[in-house]
């Protein structure tokens, strides 16, 4: 065998041991576009101790201090009430999608019931009311 033929077949094996080496990339290149995704859809942890900050004065952090203040989670009627705006379309729609925002991403407010707001801290508190709960399972119980 001559020499031309030996560097060929050198060649070759690169050649081979090449394609090999991009296939294992394309695979990481899989493998790390999937863990991107999952990554979108799980929600933001915040960091504990450090609350995600709020524009005082908005409406989203009034309506966090209105239900702050209740100690429960509140419809967006009630919370419109406690913003002293009025319980209009256009005001509910406003408010409850800025809310939802929020709570799509996992931030500040829960979505106990529809239209009805909560608190995070709540429920990483253990103190979601119970009590809606509780009476809504006992009139289930009950028909």
């Amino acid at each position: 065998m001559g020499i031309r033929e030996e560097i060929q077949k050198k060649l070759d094996k690169k050649e081979e041991e090449k394609w090999g080496l991009i296939e294992q990339v394309r695979a990481c290149d899989i493998y790390i576009s999937t863990l991107q995704d999952v990554i979108k859809m799980l929600p933001r942890e915040a960091e504990p101790g450090k609350e995600r900050s709020l524009r005082p004065g908005t409406a989203v952090s009034l309506a966090r201090d209105a239900i702050r203040k209740a100690g429960k989670p509140l419809h967006i009627g009630e919370l419109l009430v406690a913003l002293g705006k009025p319980d209009a379309k256009k005001h509910r729609l406003a408010l409850s999608g800025s809310l939802a925002t929020y709570v799509r991403r996992g931030e500040i407010f829960t979505r106990p019931e529809p239209n009805t707001f909560g608190l995070l801290e709540f429920r990483l508190n253990g103190d979601e009311d119970r009590t809606d709960l509780l009476e809504s399972l006992s009139g289930e119980l009950s028909k």
